[in-house]
């Protein structure tokens, strides 16, 4: 008798802990997707905060007031995530005012979800791999793009031009430089 309620109580302690087992993993699913159902849409590295790293080349644009244009067209083509890696990346970062010389309704144009992609390379064509001072393009004739195509460097005076644009203004990023340009850099193609 004492062995078939050994038994029956052994049976007993072992259904309970399965029991509570699946409990626990039911639990844990619904707690999944309770989180994953209150997940924003924007996810990855550029929509992580951070208050105490150096601001990074997208943090700079967004916190600039004559880059909001900049900052929609990065958006739009959900470029975030590409300006906050590791770098270094060297930004030529237009001005709104710079956005607004071009003919009319061309930037609204390419903000259209359509010219996702004709946008992103006219974004990429603002970005070089590296961290180099103003002073320091000087040196350079040529520097290649994150659009794989080249921009030439110009040198007049004191003023140093990329892709024909006036470098106008350089602050220093966590991943890099942004220099401040005065004109919309536009590939070849």
């Amino acid at each position: 008798m004492k062995t078939k309620l050994n038994i029956l109580l052994t049976f007993f302690v072992v259904l309970c802990a399965f029991s509570c087992k699946n409990s626990q993993d039911s639990d844990t699913k619904e707690t999944s997707v309770a989180a994953s159902n209150t997940t924003s849409e924007k996810q990855g590295q550029a929509f992580i905060k951070d208050d105490e790293s150096k601001p990074n080349v997208l943090q700079i644009a967004i916190n600039s007031k004559d880059h909001t244009t900049l900052v929609a067209a990065v958006q739009a083509a959900e470029l975030e995530n590409a300006l906050v890696n590791a770098g270094p990346l060297m930004v030529f970062a237009p001005t709104n005012e710079a956005f607004a010389n071009l003919p009319e309704g061309t930037v609204e144009n390419l903000l259209k979800p359509e010219n996702k992609a004709k946008l992103a390379l006219i974004l990429k064509h603002h970005v070089t791999p590296g961290n180099y001072s103003k002073e320091f393009l000087k040196k350079f004739k040529h520097l290649g793009q994150a659009s794989n195509e080249n921009v030439s460097v110009e040198v007049k005076g004191d003023d140093v031009y990329v892709g024909g644009a006036k470098i106008i203004a350089s602050i220093p990023a966590g991943n890099g430089i942004v220099h401040v340009v005065d004109k919309v850099i536009l590939p070849e193609n």
